[in-house]
């Protein structure tokens, strides 16, 4: 953060705008944007997320597999655990996000995932993100700490989707160069009014 930003939380309001009085040559204009996430709230958003969806299949799919007597200790990518685990993993994350804006877990810390190109987030923002970009990350996890180095705290799923996680009411402030406020109409005015004062003199003086 710089010199030039503030944090504020809540919705930015008029009250935070400086009063310009009219003789004020310039103005200093201001502009809010939403607080881009770090890497440790989103971390522990993230592992609260992998807890909720590894109680869902303890509760709803192992059942099921001891009924059925089938393994649940294979760890091969194509035993029937490990689809019917991935299937309900990514599809959490797709849904959750693409309906919601935000899973589990980043409603719990408050964070949303927003589009950079979108006002709302589109099922290609939400597949390239959450299944294609995570699958990528999660194959290879040390990826994941791109997110302290990338422009907006990307991930490289968020870099796919052109998309970040932002606070929900975590403002920041940034102050722009200032702008000069436009005289020339009152230059004109004023070198008018000069012009026709100079020429009732100037017919005062032919009467006399």
């Amino acid at each position: 953060m710089t010199n030039n930003e503030i944090v504020m939380q809540g919705s930015p309001s008029m009250e935070n705008n400086a009063v310009i009085e009219p003789s004020d040559i310039s103005i200093k204009s201001k502009s809010y944007t939403l607080k881009t996430a770090g890497f440790w709230i989103r971390f522990w958003a993230f592992l609260l997320d992998g807890f909720i969806v590894s109680a869902v299949i303890g509760i709803l799919i192992n059942p099921i597999f001891y009924l059925m007597d089938w393994s649940l200790s294979e760890s091969v990518w194509y035993a029937p655990i490990s689809i019917i685990t991935a299937i309900l993993y990514y599809s959490y994350f797709v849904l959750m996000t693409k309906f919601f804006g935000q899973t589990l877990g980043k409603m719990v810390f408050g964070l949303r995932v927003i589009s950079l190109k979108h006002d709302q987030l589109t099922w290609s923002d939400v597949l390239f993100r959450d299944w294609i970009g995570r699958v990528i990350n999660n194959i290879f996890m040390p990826l994941y700490i791109l997110v302290v180095i990338m422009p907006e705290n990307q991930g490289l799923h968020d870099y796919f989707a052109d998309t970040t996680v932002v606070h929900e009411k975590l403002y920041i402030e940034k102050a722009e160069a200032p702008t000069t406020v436009p005289q020339q109409e009152e230059i004109t005015v004023a070198h008018k009014q000069e012009e026709k004062v100079e020429l009732v003199k100037l017919e005062e003086k032919n009467e006399q």
